[in-house]
């Protein structure tokens, strides 16, 4: 965090997981022409028909057709969140500041606050201004664990 004259800004990191029945895999991003230590995210099938008939009732996205999953919320999700097979940072950013601005207008402070989604691809960035016209900013960067726990990647 840091404060600015009559700013204070929080940087948060917002570990994202893979839905149930999926995984994330980190890949090198090859399509620029220079070298990248960037990678992209692969959204990947588990089978999860053991567990399935352990719970009963979830069907396994690797084994049943797609369109007994097309109701399905995590479904759903992956292609609001995802371009192809790979998360899309951009598309998350935009569902995240969606998802913010809804949640604000049910809690009480939003009567006494004003909530302001600033502009950003690869983040959620708001700023809420009081009365007293003091302003709170806090950027969401999103990160998915790589290897051993407290390594990630965003």
């Amino acid at each position: 965090w840091s404060v600015q004259e009559d700013t204070i800004t929080y940087h948060l990191l917002v570990i994202l997981l893979p839905p149930p029945g999926h995984s994330f895999s980190l890949e090198q991003d090859t399509t620029t022409q220079l070298p990248s230590r960037k990678s992209i995210i692969h959204v990947e099938l588990q089978c999860t028909c053991s567990r399935e008939q352990t719970l009963r009732g979830g069907l396994c996205f690797l084994h049943h057709p797609n369109d007994k999953l097309q109701k399905d919320q995590h479904s759903y999700l992956l292609h609001t969140l995802c371009t192809d097979s790979y998360l899309d940072v951009k598309k998350t950013a935009c569902w995240f500041q969606t998802l913010v601005r809804t949640a604000w207008l049910l809690l009480p402070q939003s009567h006494h606050c004003q909530l302001t989604v600033l502009p950003s691809s690869h983040s959620c960035v708001f700023q809420l201004t009081s009365a007293s016209m003091m302003k709170t900013c806090t950027e969401m960067m999103f990160a998915v664990q790589k290897g051993s726990p407290g390594a990630y990647l965003n």
